[in-house]
């Protein structure tokens, strides 16, 4: 195993993948490995390996950094805490077991709100790898069924908690490779306040109804690249975040993210939001396959958690038996307001979508074409449908939005293709 040199994000642009992924070693840090056996692990899936495995992390750290490795075999851990410098390699076979035992999870303060230590976490730390073709298992099926007979449990700021899986916490120069991450609690993989990320060739699991397993949630984080996920949740497949509802600031945004090349079946698609109260700039999503999934194009906030989201684009899309297959709309949770809407005050949470661009998307089998709301104070303006064709049970509803088409069409088996609301302007072309 070598341990890559990482190059900052910014330097990136232009090189393909494999460029990156050949970049040159370190080799200081590639001639230190500690299998976590040495350090007493037993992997015999009954046994918890926690001390072990942070034995062989904290060695690691000592020598200036290095690989982590587990070999095949199931590690049952309470949580573990990464280091700068280090590489979690998962052999083939290796799967990392979230303890069953609550108790295991300490009581936190996470993200601003109240919440509990996730399995594998790091805070300020700098070139951090989880690599191999092992899996990181949550276990979370026992917290599920608590989450089932409390409403809001998880949710940002509620009482009842539950940990996430794997959460990156003021931490830069990360990459994950190969893995799979499944069964969490709640959210998956959280970077939040971090700084160039690579997720390349990485599955995400939970089952369909499993509540709040997102896949991929950064929050208030930049400069990051995923491709090749493979996603199959209980939540959203990814879900772009950057302040929580009610915030009282400051937030950071998100910007500078590139989606490519992904797959994703069950969950609720590619979403911006909900919790956008920092804003997000500069996203592009491209050659994306959904099938199956709840939501496919999803931008959504309310007055309580908006901010600006701009410069967006979704492109080379396809989507296969979508229940929703584009929604962009400022009243979280609902998708259309209950009635006529009045304009409110604008506020440090009032949310502001503009210049979006949809282009080269095919949705088929959908139940409904979706939505494009804005509120009467903070109309959704720039949005361009280029190239994009929707079948679907339902039409499109637009209201208080400004946007353009271009090659748009919506065929709808029932009611009207497209229904204009009040503020909404559609230029056809």
């Amino acid at each position: 195993m070598t341990r890559q040199r990482r190059l900052p994000l910014s330097l990136l642009v232009g090189l393909s993948l494999p460029t990156l992924l050949v970049a040159a070693p370190v080799s200081a840090l590639a001639a230190t490995t500690c299998n976590v056996r040495t350090y007493g692990a037993r992997a015999d899936g009954v046994t918890k390996d926690t001390h072990a495995i942070q034995a062989a992390i904290d060695a690691c750290e000592a020598k200036g950094g290095g690989t982590v490795l587990l070999t095949a075999g199931t590690y049952l851990s309470a949580p573990i805490v990464l280091k700068s410098n280090i590489t979690l390699h998962l052999d083939k076979g290796a799967t990392l077991l979230g303890s069953p035992d609550h108790a295991d999870y300490p009581a936190i303060t996470e993200f601003r709100a109240p919440g509990q230590q996730a399995l594998v976490s790091a805070t300020d730390a700098t070139n951090l790898s989880i690599t191999g073709d092992g899996i990181i298992d949550g276990n979370g099926e026992s917290w599920w069924l608590e989450a089932r007979a409390v409403k809001d449990h998880g949710v940002m700021g509620s009482e009842h908690t539950r940990p996430r899986l794997v959460v990156f916490d003021h931490c830069k120069h990360i990459l994950m490779d190969g893995v799979t991450v499944q069964n969490s609690p709640m959210w998956q993989i959280v970077p939040y306040y971090s700084d160039d990320i690579t997720v390349h060739n990485v599955k995400v699991l939970a089952p369909p109804h499993s509540p709040n397993t997102d896949g991929f949630d950064p929050f208030s984080s930049s400069n990051i690249h995923i491709d090749h996920l493979y996603a199959d949740v209980g939540d959203d497949d990814i879900a772009i975040k950057s302040g929580a509802a009610n915030s009282p600031g400051p937030d950071a945004p998100s910007r500078n993210i590139t989606v490519s090349d992904c797959t994703f079946l069950h969950g609720h698609g590619v979403s911006i939001g909900s919790e956008i109260a920092g804003g997000a700039q500069n996203i592009l999503v491209q050659r994306v396959h959904l099938t199956g999934t709840d939501n496919g194009i999803r931008v959504k906030a309310n007055r309580d958690r908006g901010a600006d989201v701009s410069h967006i684009t979704f492109r080379d899309i396809e989507m296969k038996d979508v229940k929703n297959a584009l929604i962009i709309s400022e009243y979280y949770p609902k998708i259309l307001p209950a009635g006529e809407v009045a304009s409110a005050p604008v506020t440090r949470l009032t949310p502001h979508f503009h210049d979006i661009t949809i282009e080269n998307v095919t949705a088929t089998g959908s139940k409904s074409a979706g939505a494009i709301v804005g509120l009467p104070e903070a109309p959704v303006t720039g949005v361009i449908l280029r190239h994009v064709h929707i079948s679907a049970d339902h039409g499109m509803t637009i209201g208080y939005a400004d946007v353009t088409g271009e090659d748009f069409t919506v065929k709808a088996t029932e009611g009207e293709a497209i229904t204009k609301g009040a503020g909404a302007k559609l230029t056809l072309r």
